[in-house]
């Protein structure tokens, strides 16, 4: 992979809760236009990584950089690093009181001073780029899970951040709702987005990331691209971990 700009920059991260670290000497480095996917067993760490990069969770040890700039500090304000710095979770957490089109226009009009006719504007465009120009006026119990799901990558990308992360997004859906939102997902990394994601499809890591991170016990076990981390694993615990998924892959790593 050419060279290309370094938007997050994290060292040595560490974590610990009262039972113990959680995270342990974690750096790597995130490019601009980079697919970054994290995998790993369940409790390695990977959901609390991304809860420390966007400040919900306070890290004891390390550093983490945004453009250069470090964030991991109590000084900073998490209201302005959000904006760059979007993330989707698993639980949609949208405004159930609030039409699909108000919930997505809240933060950019609200936090961002955003005028309002250019926001809905661009929401309703972002709603058709995700099949979903139809629920505009609906309420979020009116939509399926997968429906929600991207509403919320859709509230995320309206304000425009540099970075989006996505935490175990299609954990909560049903089967035949995951393929909708990990299409949405694949188109966003074909666009260009600078993206980490945590999840447990490896099928889909495979076809999305530019680099898989495999976590085991709080550390990176194994980093390397997508190719020879699953038909080459460097470690014993990268090859156990693997040998118990099967992989229902298309030649070229497009199918998932």
């Amino acid at each position: 992979m050419e060279e290309r700009e370094v938007v997050l920059e994290v060292r040595h991260l560490k974590k610990n809760y009262g039972n113990g670290p959680v995270l342990q000497d974690i750096s790597f480095q995130l490019h601009k236009g980079e697919v970054m996917v994290f995998i790993g067993p369940s409790g390695c760490g990977k959901s609390t990584l991304l809860r420390c990069i966007n400040g919900l969770e306070r890290v004891q040890e390390g550093e983490i950089l945004l453009d250069g700039r470090v964030i991991s500090s109590d000084k900073t304000k998490w209201s302005e690093v959000r904006q760059k710095i979007g993330m989707v979770f698993q639980s949609y957490d949208l405004f159930p009181h609030m039409t699909v089109i108000d919930n997505i226009m809240l933060g950019p009009v609200k936090v961002q001073g955003r005028e309002k006719g250019a926001v809905k504007e661009e929401a309703i465009k972002l709603l058709e780029r995700v099949g979903l120009s139809d629920k505009r006026n609906a309420f979020p119990r009116q939509l399926s899970g997968g429906q929600k799901q991207r509403v919320a990558i859709v509230r995320a990308l309206i304000m425009k951040p540099e970075i989006l992360l996505f935490d175990e997004v299609t954990a909560a859906l049903d089967p035949e709702m995951v393929r909708e939102v990990l299409d949405v997902m694949l188109e966003l990394a074909r666009g260009g987005s600078t993206m980490m994601i945590v999840t447990h499809e490896l099928s889909f890591a495979r076809a999305v990331a530019d680099r898989i991170v495999f976590l085991d016990g709080g550390e990176i076990v194994e980093s390397n691209t997508p190719e020879i981390f699953f038909n080459q694993p460097k470690t014993e615990r990268a090859k156990r971990f693997l040998n118990t998924f099967t992989f229902p892959m298309e030649e070229g790593g497009e199918a998932i």
